[in-house]
């Protein structure tokens, strides 16, 4: 009886498993706090990653700006779980970039300066433990662009040269990633290059939109160029 009770319990469970929605899918769906909450119960490195994902999405995408701060908090508590779990895991270096690169935002100055540190160093380990990491090189952009807008530039070493490069070579990799062609115009637009940054935009629109996030980045660009008309 018992061996019985074991097999249906283990059949149910397999069934459970085969029938879940994986994290992932849910972020692409845009069930962002779904995903977080499935993520952070699911555990290992990978399913905590994309709870980071997930939850800094959220705060990108949806969340009031009341509740960006505390959902950037819940991504970073993600990331570093999921470092802690697999020290040799890219994607939980890059959440942890990706959160600390958007509660600067919401920190003390002091604070925000440590975590212009943590930002590029946690980038830095994405690309050494994975150098074709897009994403990676998209952030790492970014960070030379942000830090020299606010005149810190050169305490980092951040340096504008190297963002178009950084730029060319996520696209390169991820031809077809519409945020890595919005977030490029944001950046040319900023370096004073309107009309490389048009045609960015509008490369971003014509590419076919797969997830939630990429409908949301798609009406970005359309704001974006809109503006730039």
């Amino acid at each position: 009886m018992k061996k019985i009770i074991f097999l249906a319990l283990t059949a149910i469970a397999l069934a459970l498993a085969q029938n879940a929605v994986p994290v992932d899918k849910m972020i692409d769906d845009g069930r962002f706090q779904a995903a977080y909450a499935e993520g952070i119960k699911q555990g290992g490195a990978k399913a905590l990653a994309l709870a980071a994902k997930a939850a800094s999405f959220y705060a990108v995408y949806e969340a009031k700006d009341l509740e960006k701060g505390s959902w950037f908090d819940k991504a970073e508590d993600a990331a570093k779980k999921a470092i802690q779990a697999d020290k040799d895991y890219a994607e939980g270096y890059f959440e942890l970039a990706r959160a600390h690169g958007r509660l600067a935002q919401y920190r003390g100055i002091l604070e925000s300066l440590s975590l212009a540190t943590s930002v590029r160093e946690n980038l830095e380990k994405t690309l050494a433990l994975n150098d074709k990491h897009a994403g990676a090189h998209v952030a790492l952009a970014l960070w030379n662009i942000e830090l020299n807008s606010k005149g810190v530039g050169w305490l980092y070493g951040a340096n504008n040269g190297r963002v178009v490069p950084l730029f060319e070579e996520a696209i390169k990799l991820e031809p077809q990633v519409i945020i890595h062609r919005v977030e490029y115009a944001t950046a040319l637009e900023r370096l004073g290059k309107k009309d490389e940054a048009r045609k960015q935009l509008e490369a971003a629109l014509a590419i076919a939109p797969k997830t939630a996030a990429d409908r949301y980045d798609q009406e970005r660009a359309r704001k974006q160029l809109a503006g730039l008309k």
